[in-house]
């Protein structure tokens, strides 16, 4: 089958890798007919996640329709069209059953490597290094799907790819990031990052019941998405002051739910910018942290930052004193997508919204590699690439 492929820092090729099998009777392959590139993809293509090998499949944002299935499999049969969560889970382990999906403690074959890092690995991922368990993913004609009836959920006639293909990853993500924020209603609820994670903890920050919701990015395409779909008012760092803006917009309180979706490459200004571009180049920092910084000291007393942007390892100068001294809350994580995509689904069947909003671009897979440059320079008002094997 034809697959996109990890070749190096920077490089990722299409290249002809042999068809997935059923390993365990849990298993079932799928066709696919519908993955997309997303943001956390960056970290593999840029070089920052650690575990990655030449010729791994990417991708962890794919449905189609199943091909075959194991001999244990019962929820799923040939011919049904599916959407798989990126996380990959037993169902049935401690975390699972307590409903923390992606931290199943059986799904990931090299545990061992993740644990000597994080101290306790998370769950396999598809598509994302050795360290999270080594699955090819899904930017492919194919994937084989371990544990195939606890994580895909079935899809019903009437909806096309764009609609629910972000149940598998984007659209809870952006959903457990409010969840997290803890937000009540009425709330002032600022995003850190407008790119589709957080789109859609935007669109789901109002479903929880936010009173007000401000969008800060620098690119100028994810902010009129962000006014247009997102009903949210805009920042932009280049022109504003990120701080003395929110202290203005709250009446010196600042937001008391913050969302950091950015993560480990986050663009900095000044000083701090320039220290983690320069320590991150040098690999003398995983991260860059600077929406953390920024989100702790522009949050309310007593509020609470949501972090869903991926962060790969180690920063520096996280300000505990700022966290500590404002009584700010942290919540983050890996999403547990399978507690969400049945409620989710309903959310979209009900017409309450329609994540196909977030496309920007549809292209073939060979198409793939030119796609991962123009996503990553954000490049032709690029904010999220469907790929159609």
């Amino acid at each position: 089958m034809r697959a996109l492929t990890w070749q190096h820092t920077g490089t990722v090729s299409i290249e002809t890798v042999p068809d997935p099998t059923i390993v365990e009777p849990t298993d079932a392959i799928i066709k696919i007919t519908s993955t997309a590139i997303c943001g956390s993809d960056l970290h593999l293509y840029d070089g920052y996640q650690p575990g990655m090998k030449k010729g791994d499949v990417l991708g962890h944002e794919p449905m189609g329709e199943v091909v075959e299935v194991g001999s244990a499999v019962t929820k799923l049969k040939i011919g049904d069209r599916v959407v798989v969560p990126f996380t990959i889970s037993c169902g049935d382990c401690y975390f699972c059953r307590k409903g923390l999906f992606s931290a199943c403690e059986r799904s990931n074959p090299n545990a061992e490597m993740a644990a000597k890092i994080m101290g306790h690995s998370p769950a396999g991922l598809f598509g994302y290094s050795h360290m999270l368990g080594g699955y090819a993913g899904g930017q492919a004609e194919y994937l084989r799907v371990p544990y195939a009836d606890v994580g895909p959920i079935k899809i019903p006639d009437g909806l096309s790819d764009e609609q629910v293909l972000f149940l598998s990853d984007i659209f809870p993500t952006g959903y457990m990031a409010a969840e997290n924020a803890e937000i009540e209603p009425g709330d002032t609820v600022a995003v850190w990052g407008a790119g589709p994670v957080g789109q859609f903890a935007i669109q789901s920050a109002w479903m929880l019941g936010a009173g007000r919701v401000i969008a800060i990015d620098y690119v100028p395409e994810r902010l009129a998405m962000a006014r247009t779909h997102g009903k949210a008012e805009t920042i932009n760092p280049g022109d504003q002051d990120v701080y003395d803006t929110l202290q203005e917009m709250t009446d010196g309180r600042g937001p008391v739910r913050c969302i950091d979706a950015v993560g480990s490459e986050a663009h900095g200004r000044g000083i701090g910018g320039v220290y983690d571009k320069v320590k991150q180049t040098m690999r003398l920092e995983s991260d860059r942290p600077h929406v953390i910084r920024e989100a702790l000291k522009c949050c309310q007393k007593g509020g609470t930052l949501s972090v869903p942007g991926v962060y790969i390892g180690f920063s520096d100068k996280i300000p505990l004193g700022t966290m500590m001294n404002k009584g700010i809350t942290i919540r983050t994580g890996q999403t547990h997508v399978q507690r969400y995509t049945a409620p989710l689904l309903q959310k979209i069947v009900d017409g309450q919204i329609d994540p196909s909003f977030v496309v920007t671009h549809t292209c073939t897979l060979d198409e793939g590699p030119d796609m991962y440059k123009t996503f990553r320079d954000k490049e032709d008002g690029c904010i999220k690439v469907v790929l159609k094997p």
